[in-house]
């Protein structure tokens, strides 16, 4: 990177700015190399305080092995159950209307805004009381619940949910853009919240299963 493409890309940054015209008024060498690295540096600890000034974790650091540890289930979401040694009591099921898992011999069991952990240690406490003494289980999501993408982008609806699905991947799931397209920003509602939050396109905040995408209109 050369020192003007450099000292533009850094012009972009507020704060950034504010150091490139310190620096040169007070006659300090300022090479290519030092801009470039102030411009990664700030431009990551922007993007680190997106998330955290919504409330989110950073993108990168939703896995899909993490998002299993932290992710609550809800309606819509398809599990498998595997119960060693017990074909009779191992299956597929989705989580109901009723926010519950039809399982054969249990009937049905609470897992609407449980993780996957606590689902485990439920059904395995039904399990002890008169069926298996020490049982051995794996609980597993087959499918997460869908994402929606609705207002300006050409094909609003819903969608399946991919891990590290970002805001723009799924911008692009509903076909992208259409002209009237506010792009800098969208509305975020996660599921079980009354009301969205507007928040930055800048790949810092991850889509989780049931979000729900707005894309807001440009007024001119």
């Amino acid at each position: 990177m050369s020192l003007a493409a450099a000292k533009s890309k850094a012009l972009a940054l507020p704060v950034t700015a504010k150091c490139v015209e310190w620096a040169l008024s007070a006659g300090v060498k300022f090479s290519a190399r030092l801009a470039f690295c102030c411009v990664l540096l700030l431009t990551g600890v922007a993007g680190c305080s997106s998330a955290t000034q919504f409330g989110f974790a950073p993108a990168t650091d939703v896995s899909l092995a993490k998002l299993d540890r932290i992710y609550r289930l809800g309606v819509g979401d398809k599990l498998k159950v595997e119960v060693f040694g017990e074909p009779e009591l191992t299956g597929e099921s989705e989580v109901n209307a009723s926010g519950n898992i039809s399982l054969p011999l249990l009937g049905d069991v609470p897992a609407k805004g449980t993780t996957l952990d606590q689902f485990s240690g439920s059904l395995r406490q039904k399990l002890q009381q008169g069926y298996i003494k020490n049982p051995q289980l794996s609980v597993q999501v087959l499918n997460y619940r869908p994402i929606y993408v609705q207002g300006e982008v050409r094909h609003g609806g819903e969608f399946p949910f991919k891990a590290g699905l970002s805001i723009a991947d799924a911008v692009a799931l509903a076909g992208g853009y259409t002209y009237r397209s506010v792009t800098n920003s969208i509305l975020l509602r996660r599921q079980g919240e009354a009301t969205g939050r507007n928040i930055p396109m800048d790949g810092s905040i991850p889509v989780l299963p049931g979000d729900n995408l707005l894309v807001q209109e440009r007024f001119f």
